[in-house]
Order: C-alpha cells, then sequence, then structure tokens
C-alpha cells in the first residue's frame, strides 16, 4: 500500500466515523429513542428529544457579529472537499504498463516502480554516471519518462545523455512495446573539491 492511499483510506474512514456518529445522534433523537428505552445520556449530549437541534441559536449567536465566519467556513470546507476530491482525480503515475504495446499482449503488465528501477539501475552504471533516479508519470497508454543523471566530475554530458538513450532507454522501449515514449532528462554533475594549479 502506498503512502497516498494509506491516507486515503485513514480520511475515508474517519469522515465515514464522522457522518456515521452525526446520523446516529439525529436517529436516536429523531425516533426519541432514549425516552422510549429509559436510557440516560451523558450531560451535555446534543440532540436528545426531537425538538433538539445540533446547532442551536446560543452557539450559532457565538459568531453572529462576525458577518464573515460562517461563509468563511463553508468556503474552505467546500474548497477543502473539492481539493481532495480532484486530488482523486488526477493520476500522477501510471501504476501499470502494458506490455507489447496497448492493448497489452496475453494481459501482461508491467508496474511502473519496476520498470522505474531497471532503468535506473542500468543508467547508474553508465560510464561517468555516478547516481540515476528515474520517474514514470500520466498515464499508462502515454507514459512520460523523467530521468536525473548525477555525474562524476569527469563525466561528459553527451556521452552520458548518448550511452542513456542507446542503452537503457532503447531497451525499456523494446521490452514494453511503447516506442514513442517521451522522455525528460536532468544533468547534475557532483559537488568536487576544485584542484589546486601548480
Amino acid at each position: 500500500m502506498t503512502p497516498r492511499s494509506a491516507l486515503n483510506r485513514s480520511l475515508l474512514a474517519l469522515a465515514g466515523l464522522v457522518l456515521l456518529g452525526g446520523a446516529l445522534l439525529v436517529l436516536f433523537a429523531g425516533l426519541d429513542l432514549y425516552r422510549r428505552h429509559d436510557l440516560n445520556p451523558p450531560t451535555g449530549w446534543p440532540l436528545i428529544t426531537p425538538d433538539d437541534v445540533l446547532l442551536g441559536s446560543a452557539d450559532r449567536a457565538r459568531w453572529s457579529s462576525q458577518g464573515w465566519w460562517w461563509p468563511a467556513v463553508i468556503a474552505a470546507l467546500t474548497l477543502a472537499a473539492l481539493w481532495w476530491l480532484l486530488a482523486q482525480l488526477s493520476r500522477h503515475r501510471p501504476g501499470t504498463l502494458p506490455v507489447g504495446g496497448t492493448p497489452p499482449q496475453d494481459g501482461v503488465e508491467l508496474r511502473d516502480r519496476a520498470l522505474s528501477n531497471a532503468i535506473a539501475a542500468e543508467a547508474g552504471a553508465l560510464p561517468g554516471v555516478k547516481h540515476a533516479a528515474v520517474r514514470i508519470t500520466d498515464r499508462p497508454a502515454h507514459p512520460r519518462t523523467h530521468v536525473t543523471l548525477t555525474l562524476t566530475p569527469e563525466g561528459a554530458p553527451g556521452a552520458a545523455l548518448g550511452a542513456l538513450c542507446e542503452g537503457p532507454l532503447r531497451t525499456a522501449r523494446r521490452s514494453t512495446g511503447l516506442p514513442d515514449t517521451p522522455t525528460e532528462v536532468r544533468l547534475h554533475v557532483t559537488r568536487h573539491k576544485p584542484h589546486r594549479a601548480d
């Protein structure tokens, strides 16, 4: 389970518990179950009888002099809900990639993380490359590859880029059957101490 899905499940569970608790409060009060079954709710418990309201006039009047309060609360809750919904609809990673083109041959798919790790391992072993990081984004049918190469002080950017295109990236395209995968490469050079010239 990814951290994002764990957070989503936790937030959904919390929201579900809050809604369930509120629904049970309204149900017990609306059906007058406390009086019918001789139940004694705790002191200060909201919604005990059918005539009670969830937010009393005293609570509403506390902020009534501030005309901005209730519109601001409603707007903030609406924006938070819309942000969460849009975050769920936008997928930043494809999850799985079809192998052999689209549709995948015989239902064979490859996890994007496995492909990223394979490209990074092969790119990290290229001459003049100290470290490689790879990330695959966008939809499974049209993935984008983002590569970050950290070169050694002696590494030549042109040679490293050519070796990357001819080696790991060509292997990945041939393996997945997706020849038109756009790729963005960022090159960095390892920091090193300056050498004194004599």
